[in-house]
Order: C-alpha cells, then structure tokens, then sequence
C-alpha cells in the first residue's frame, strides 16, 4: 500500500451457494467474524459475531443470514465498518462454516458436497477477492479473509482460504492462529 492509501473502509463478505436437491437436508452455510485485540492478535477473540447478530459496537453486522441457499443474488452478507472499528481492535478474521446437524447418516458436511458455493469481498464497488472453496472441498468450514490495522491505523486485507476440518466448536480457536 502506498502512503496515500486510505486503507479499507467499509467491506461487504458475501455468501452464495445453491438450494439442496430436493428430499435432502437443507445446507446451512454462515458466516463468523472473530475480532482479535491489538495486543493479543492470536488470543481468545474479543467477540465473535456469526447467526443474526452484531459487535457490541456495530462495526460489524450480519445483514443477511440464509438457512437454505434460497433466493436470487447473496444468501448471507456481512459488513464490517473498518473505519469505525475501536483502536484496540487490530484482527479481524472472516470464516464460513457448515451446519453439521442434520445429517442423516450422523456423518459431515464439506465443501465438495454443497454446490454453487462462493464467497465475495467487496468495498464498495471493487471486488477485493472471490473463491469458490474447490480448494478446501474436504473441509467443514475455512477462513476467507485476514483484515490486519498496521501501525498507522490503516486496515489491509489478506486474502486466501484456510480449510479447517473438525468440530464447530473448536472453529473459533482455528481462527485465531497466525495465517502462513
């Protein structure tokens, strides 16, 4: 980033997938931001933000939360408002999980058997990154995006899945480690 950056603003994740086949579960996709303090950046995250809910100070928000992949355009959308995030907040990390808690035989979910899934970040116009989780198909849930404040305040996005492959609860502590 050159010194004239303003560094990133407001930046909308968006979910997509399609409708399961007919007679079978629904997929049930979401989205979960993790905010990490400046000064633990890989510790237990300051909130969690994931199921229809908000940060305690309303810089980020799921505006759209899909249980089935129904509908036209974005089932799930979540905007985080960089330029109003709170100084002591220097990571946030952006996951998408799978449900796990219909499966008829008891087994799991992944990637390779959800189709038309993808993820967009956006800031306004500009498309920042886009995937389509082909390579994390074995994978329950993934980290889509990295957002870091450097020392000036700025906030710079690093993109690139990180597929995660185990139980939903432990998917926060996932999130939390340092990305290679």
């Amino acid at each position: 980033m050159s010194g004239l950056s303003k560094g990133l603003g407001k930046v909308e994740v968006r979910l997509k997938w399609d409708p399961s086949p007919l007679g079978e579960p629904d997929d049930d996709l979401d989205i979960i931001a993790a905010v990490f303090r400046a000064d633990d950046p890989h510790g237990t995250p300051a909130h969690l933000v994931y199921w229809d809910s908000r940060s305690p100070d309303g810089t980020i928000t799921l505006n759209r939360d899909s249980r089935t992949g129904q509908g036209f355009g974005v089932d799930e959308a979540m905007t985080l408002e960089f330029s109003r995030m709170r100084p002591e907040h220097g990571r946030v990390v952006v996951g998408v999980a799978i449900q796990q808690n219909e499966q008829p035989d008891g087994g799991r979910k992944c990637f390779r058997d959800v189709s038309g899934t993808r993820v967009e970040i956006h800031e306004g116009y500009d498309e920042l990154a886009r995937d389509d989780f082909a390579g994390v198909a074995g994978c329950t849930a993934v980290t889509v995006a990295e957002f870091v404040r450097d020392a000036s305040g700025e906030w710079a996005l690093r993109d690139g899945l990180h597929g995660f492959d185990g139980d939903p609860e432990s998917f926060p502590a996932f999130m939390s480690r340092p990305r290679v």
